[in-house]
């Protein structure tokens, strides 16, 4: 059994968020304020938390500079292509972010760079925020940092499923799409769009929950593992990156869900110990799906894997899987894949 790529989560999300008029920037009315313009004068200064920390502002960012395709799309999904210098992403993953709901932030927003953000471009871009991650752009290996940038001037919010939890480099503090709502949340207070922002998580904690209540339960749950990527050792998904959520709430039994961390690389020897029922394959990179599926299909070791046995293989893009506005309507889309695995449907 072989699923279609997951061109029908981008579907399923606009279909999901077929909604009126957006609100965006500072242009908000709340009750009791005389117009929008007096809504936005008292709404700062404010305070949010990020990663555990209170920051406050003075004023909603103006020039936000974003790295990668999930975080570029939350800025979107908010409406807030307004508040955007620009945007830095692969060309595969814009090519492939065309058709949602959001899809105007991509015409009105500047393509910065078809690679990661670096000092120069956000220095070139007058940039005064930065929305990056934890291995979403920011890296001490590299030499881009938060604490770098405020030296120069530019705040920075770290998208949450990058947070560290105190324990070395280990990322994630708390469930992958509890970090998406956290997120949504905070910058919605951020930017004066909080209407927005709850009207969001509403609709993405109903979808998620519809996934839910259909999906599979107790032993029909089938064993699902991630792969990202890696012949030699594969690059999988811990308990704090989206697949965990994803494949959770669509019914599946996370096979590394004891892996405390977001990415992470594993052997094959623990895969194929806990021979999972259903491989989902995250589809990016250099190395096209249809590679890694035929690579899974010959490796030796995982011969006699379920999953590679009774040929259950889903693909969902890179952009579903980490934290973005896509998550539930990936976990919609691998839901009913697990269903038809667990002879539900």
């Amino acid at each position: 059994m072989r699923a279609g790529r997951a061109r029908a989560v981008a579907v399923a999300t606009a279909a999901a968020l077929a909604l009126g008029a957006t609100a965006c920037g500072a242009e908000v009315e709340n009750p009791g304020d005389t117009g929008p313009t007096a809504a936005a004068d008292d709404h700062y200064p404010v305070t949010i938390t990020n990663c555990g920390e209170e920051l406050t502002f003075d004023r909603a960012p103006e020039r936000v500079v974003t790295n990668d395709v999930g975080i570029t799309e939350i800025m979107f999904a908010l409406g807030l292509w307004d508040r955007m210098a620009g945007y830095a992403m692969f060309a595969d993953d814009r090519a492939s972010s065309m058709d949602v709901e959001w899809a105007e932030g991509y015409e009105r927003t500047e393509w910065l760079s078809r690679d990661r953000i670096s000092l120069e471009l956000i220095m070139e871009a007058d940039a005064d925020l930065v929305f990056a991650g934890w291995n979403y752009g920011f890296s001490e290996d590299r030499g881009l940092t938060p604490d770098g940038l405020a030296a120069k001037g530019v705040d920075s919010y770290l998208l949450t499923e990058s947070c560290r939890g105190g324990e070395g480099t280990a990322r994630g503090v708390m469930p992958p799409l509890e970090a998406l709502y956290t997120d949504l949340e905070q910058l919605g207070i951020l930017f004066d769009v909080e209407d927005r922002a709850r009207e969001l998580i509403e609709r993405f904690r109903a979808e998620v929950a519809a996934a839910e209540e259909a999906a599979p339960t107790g032993e029909d749950r089938p064993r699902v593992f991630l792969y990202d990527d890696g012949r030699d050792k594969p690059l999988t998904s811990g308990a704090y990156a989206g697949p965990h959520d994803i494949i959770t709430r669509a019914g599946g039994d996370h096979v590394m869900a004891d892996l405390e961390d977001s990415w992470v690389t594993v052997g094959w020897e623990t895969v194929v110990d806990r021979d999972p029922e259903v491989i989902v394959i995250n589809n990016y990179g250099g190395t096209t799906a249809e590679e890694k599926e035929a690579f899974l299909k010959s490796y030796p070791p995982l011969a006699n894997v379920s999953a590679i046995v009774h040929d259950r293989i889903f693909v969902l893009d890179y952009v579903d899987l980490v934290e973005s506005p896509r998550n539930p309507a990936a976990v919609t889309a691998l839901g009913e894949y697990l269903r038809e695995v667990a002879g539900r449907e």
